[in-house]
């Protein structure tokens, strides 16, 4: 087993590769397809396209959720956005919070920090800056965010306790958090495990989902609600990648797998936001037209 040094500095490698190459190519590369296709393209990501402040020129399709639109951010917020990339959606927090919020994203890829700073000054965006970091360690002082924000970037993480910690650290008082990610349910085959557990994939690092929840509630935060549900549909030929055709079959028909999940949690204080959408609404197993798992 690699130790947390080596592990992470595969991720960094990776994602400095993947900030100078297009949104198309890393859709593709991201799951293991040597050319890209309409069965790879949205595997995990989800449509940004009608989401207000949406940068298309920050967007490399490495998301798995869209956890601004759960996020509940106010006009005046503070806002930290965990492995920020391209400054995807610290722009579109930016729209939530306004000019007078103000916007943190913080990524431990060089490539990433200077990607996204190009574009916030494009843009000019005074009120957003990105700070190179471990977001295990981040460079950010104690309860200063009223939300945390983050896209598919904790299963890239070794140590997961440790970011809830500092996720917990970071926000004030009542603050909370949307976040999107990967986790596991079942039992995956062998094959597929292990594939999973390299950290240059797609669902590298992702854990069980009652482990992770549980995390989280070990921190310490209240209020924990999966927002939004989703199965990881891998297409059949990267399925044949790993696995012989009728254990494809055999995969393809069972409940466990990967998913991708948006959870929202709160850090106890008197400010806290119970989130109000409907049931139907917060948790849904469905994979509707357009949500990126078809």
């Amino acid at each position: 087993m690699k130790s947390e040094v080596e592990l992470k500095q595969i991720v960094q490698e990776k994602y400095a590769k993947i900030a100078e190459q297009g949104k198309v190519e890393n859709a593709a590369s991201c799951c293991g397809a040597t050319t890209p296709s309409n069965k790879v393209y949205n595997i995990m990501m989800d449509d940004y396209s009608e989401v207000d402040g949406y940068a298309p020129e920050a967007d490399l399709g490495l998301g798995c959720g869209l956890p601004t639109q759960f996020a509940q951010i106010s006009k005046g917020d503070t806002v930290i956005d965990l492995g920020s990339g391209a400054g995807n959606d610290c722009f579109v927090a930016r729209h939530e919070t306004g000019p007078e919020g103000k916007v943190i994203g913080i990524d431990f890829t060089p490539a990433m920090i200077k990607k996204a700073r190009a574009n916030a000054e494009k843009l000019g965006f005074n009120n957003v800056e990105f700070r190179e970091g471990d977001i295990d360690d981040m460079p950010v002082s104690d309860a200063v965010a009223d939300v945390v924000v983050s896209n598919c970037v904790l299963n890239l993480v070794p140590n997961k306790p440790k970011v809830i910690a500092e996720i917990f650290r970071v926000l004030k008082p009542g603050g909370h958090f949307s976040i999107s990610d990967i986790v596991l349910v079942g039992n995956l085959p062998d094959a597929l495990r292990e594939d999973a557990e390299m950290y240059a994939g797609c669902v590298a690092g992702a854990i069980q989902k009652a482990d992770y929840l549980q995390q989280i509630e070990d921190a310490g935060f209240v209020d924990i609600t999966v927002q939004k549900e989703k199965p990881i549909v891998i297409p059949d030929d990267i399925l044949s990648k790993y696995l012989p055709a009728e254990e494809v079959k055999t995969f393809n028909q069972q409940d466990t797998g990967i998913f991708s999940v948006s959870v929202y949690a709160a850090k106890p204080g008197a400010k806290s936001k119970k989130i109000s959408l409907p049931l139907a609404e917060v948790t849904s197993r469905d994979c509707a037209p357009g949500s990126g798992c078809c």
